[in-house]
């Protein structure tokens, strides 16, 4: 099997059309391997917690709507940890990316539909944080002055955009494959 690159580099429209070679050879099958590296291992990472105890998202699938959530729950953590594994080595990399990118998808609609909201102390509890005593620490009083809602809006932020970004990332691979330094095309010379 020939090396074609996933984005041609002519080097006529190079400013230094002389590394066109290290780009195509060295630089891009480099990025791609680690960024595929990153984006499957964070999935493996993440999944890790719901593999050791695959039944216990079965109240948030079937409150987003899936049900059995007895079969999905596992069924997503074994998606996303596997998956993960198999994005990160480049195996059957098209199949576990589109699977884990639809998964991201619905994650990410679930956070903009479902957001945190404005605070989670109530009055009583901005006032017991008030009254001080040692049930705060001072940084935690400073964070939740306002009843959490600073903090809650950057939980809110960081949910969305991580969601976003290993969704895109997964729908990369989904699109692309796993690229030219993959397990997929040293075991089968060729790319899923």
């Amino acid at each position: 099997m020939t090396y074609a690159p996933i984005f041609d580099r002519e080097p006529r429209n190079l400013f230094i059309p002389a590394l066109s070679g290290f780009y195509e050879r060295i630089a891009q099958p480099m990025a791609w391997s680690v960024f595929r590296l990153a984006i499957g291992g964070m999935l493996a990472v993440e999944g890790w917690a719901k593999i050791t105890a695959p039944f216990a998202q079965i109240g948030f699938v079937e409150n987003i709507g899936f049900y059995p959530g007895w079969l999905w729950s596992p069924l997503l953590a074994g998606v996303q940890f596997f998956g993960g594994i198999m994005i990160a080595l480049g195996l059957f990399t098209r199949p576990a990316a589109l699977a884990n990118a639809v998964m991201l998808a619905i994650t990410l609609f679930y956070h903009f539909a479902h957001p945190y909201g404005d605070t989670f102390l109530t009055q009583a509890g901005i006032d017991a944080l008030k009254a001080g005593g040692d049930l705060f620490t001072q940084p935690a009083v400073a964070r939740l002055a306002d009843g959490g809602a600073k903090f809650l809006h950057q939980v809110q932020g960081k949910a969305e955009q991580a969601s976003l970004f290993w969704a895109g990332g997964a729908f990369l691979y989904a699109a692309f494959g796993g690229g030219y330094l993959s397990l997929d095309r040293l075991l089968f010379k060729k790319q899923f």
